[in-house]
């Protein structure tokens, strides 16, 4: 069974057939949106998180059948921004395998747009559901924290 729908995605709109029971993480994929990782498919590790009409989603826990009408936002769509942030998490050692970047990444986008000054207590629950395995978060909280201030300046 298919379901057709339209949407944009990453500025290009679009109209497809899909399986409306299909995880949307899988269906990004197919479109060849690969910062879209697969983590826990459980909804616990933030590795999935996408922009649908500018909010973070769980893409792995959201069927695609819902993105019909939306607007729907990847790395592959916002790369200036990544690489901005992403120089951040690299000079604060943030950045060690990487896997988790892509989901933190959206998810401090998503922040930025939502938060005007986030305390650190914001940041950190803005952030909660983000996993890394293999830092202590303390890097990647003074790598927001130095990038909003620097937006602030800006």
């Amino acid at each position: 069974m298919s379901m057709q729908i339209s949407y944009t995605l990453n500025g290009r709109k679009l109209t497809d057939e899909v399986d409306p029971v299909q995880p949307l993480t899988e269906y990004l994929r197919e479109k060849g949106c690969f910062s879209v990782k697969r983590g826990c498919e459980t909804s616990n590790c933030g590795l999935c998180t996408v922009l649908v009409d500018g909010r973070p989603v769980l893409s792995c826990a959201t069927l695609t059948a819902r993105i019909n009408g939306k607007t729907v936002e990847t790395l592959e769509g916002l790369q200036d921004a990544a690489a901005e942030i992403g120089a951040y998490l690299a000079d604060e050692g943030a950045e060690q395998c990487g896997f988790c970047s892509p989901g933190l990444i959206m998810n401090i986008i998503a922040m930025t747009r939502e938060l005007d000054h986030p305390t650190e207590a914001e940041i950190k629950a803005y952030l909660a559901g983000n996993l890394c395995r293999c830092t202590g978060y303390v890097s990647q909280l003074r790598a927001i924290q130095k990038y909003l201030a620097e937006k602030e300046r800006a």
